[in-house]
């Protein structure tokens, strides 16, 4: 079975607002849809998501990483494709300005959406949704990092979540 990884970032500027990519229709890959900012992780940055993250924020946005403020992984995400790859998405989060200077890329068209305008878009993948809609009813509250493991629950996609923990710590003090 094949890995595939991915880094993306949720980008919240000052109105809590999150920048979205719309991707060409000529893509391949999710043709036409609003994507958060991200990429595949490239060999040599396989053991450094969030490297890979900064890299693909500069080249699908123009912002350099002294831009971006707490660039944090908070949501691992596990997705069987096809039955013959396993996605493995970092998502980290982080905080850029509203005013910052923004350059197109060739893979589409930025904008920054409010939580509603994701939720309520039939042009946000599924994934996209259900980290939106944690994070906004559990993620920003806390510093933990969270798994989810896509499924289909009666034809609906869903993602069941779990704490990121070291269990190994010692219980007793």
């Amino acid at each position: 079975m094949k890995l595939r990884q991915m880094a993306v970032a949720f980008l919240l500027n000052e109105e809590q607002e999150v920048l979205f990519l719309q991707k060409k229709q000529k893509n391949t890959f999710l043709a036409g849809f609003l994507v958060p900012i991200g990429g595949h992780i490239k060999d040599d940055e396989i053991n450094e998501p969030q490297k890979a993250c900064f890299r693909e924020i500069e080249e699908e946005t123009g912002l350099k990483k002294e831009c971006i403020d707490n660039l944090t992984l908070k949501y691992i995400v596990l997705r069987l494709k096809d039955n013959h790859e396993i996605r493995i998405q970092y998502v980290f989060v982080g905080h850029a300005s509203k005013n910052s200077t923004l350059i197109e890329s060739e893979e589409g068209s930025l904008s920054w959406i409010g939580y509603n305008g994701i939720l309520l878009n039939d042009n946000v993948s599924a994934t996209s949704k259900e980290i939106v809609k944690h994070y906004d009813q559990v993620g920003k509250y806390n510093e933990k990092v969270y798994v989810g493991s896509m499924k289909s629950l009666k034809g609906n996609p869903e993602v069941t979540w779990g704490l990121l923990e070291d269990w190994e710590l010692p219980i007793f003090t």
